[in-house]
């Protein structure tokens, strides 16, 4: 592998928008190159302007230099309408060795994986939804780096985008959610900011865990539920993205 070009600190600098015109005279892969031409909207704009996609990994593990994706669900959506029969749900073959507690976990085994596609053979698919869209996520420490480290092995080049963490808005929203010693003992309660607990908040309904279609369409609706109690259509999208 030649050796993979490192992003300048200036460009990682710039407002978003101009860090993906940057991106795309120097991405070499066609669907980086894409994905940075289709563009970003400016911080300003008001969310009920951007089209998102919620977005969700299910993985063998939670390091993404140690583990690998091993299936993905999309969904694209705005605040007025969660766009269903746009909905994509792959498996995919880990480069990785699947373990017993990531089995356990998301219920993807030995046997689905066998015949699943590496995923360099679906990016066009992938990226057809992610681009000109926003992702959102329920914590980001899973689907940026996942997604960067896996475009790594396969393209020689990584990528860079903003996210809306669903999971980031409510540790704001609770930011005393863990109580102290004395008000546990006064009968106080820790706030969970789990994706299942968060959308019980907002007397949003139970879905299954751990299938990345279902966890992305939940994360969709609870931003929704977020919006609308918390923020506003006009809330720029540069208050909610990191």
């Amino acid at each position: 592998m030649s050796e993979i070009p490192s992003i300048p600190d200036a460009v990682k600098r710039l407002p978003w928008p101009e860090q993906y015109q940057a991106l795309a005279n120097s991405a070499e892969a066609p669907v980086l190159k894409a994905f940075y031409e289709a563009g970003c909207p400016s911080a300003e704009t008001p969310i009920s302007e951007v089209p998102m996609v919620a977005l969700d990994f299910e993985t063998t593990g939670m390091e993404a230099e140690g583990h690998s994706i091993v299936s993905i669900g999309l969904v694209p959506f705005t605040l007025d309408a969660i766009q269903l029969n746009q909905a994509k749900h792959w498996v995919v073959r880990p480069r990785l060795p699947l373990h017993q507690t990531s089995v356990t976990f998301h219920g993807i085994t030995h046997a689905d994986i066998d015949a699943a596609p590496d995923l360099s053979e679906i990016l066009e698919e992938v990226f057809a939804s992610l681009n000109g869209r926003i992702p959102v996520v329920h914590f980001r420490n899973i689907e940026r780096p996942f997604l960067n480290v896996a475009l790594l092995s396969r393209l020689n080049e990584g990528i860079r985008f903003p996210v809306i963490d669903t999971m980031a808005i409510e540790a704001h929203l609770h930011p005393d959610r863990q109580p102290s010693f004395v008000q546990r003992v006064m009968g106080k309660q820790s706030v969970s900011i789990r994706l299942a607990d968060s959308r019980k908040r907002y007397g949003l309904p139970h879905y299954a865990a751990h299938n990345a279609l279902i966890d992305a369409i939940a994360t969709a609706e609870l931003l929704q539920a977020e919006i609308l109690h918390h923020f506003s259509p006009q809330t720029p999208i540069g208050d909610l993205w990191l």
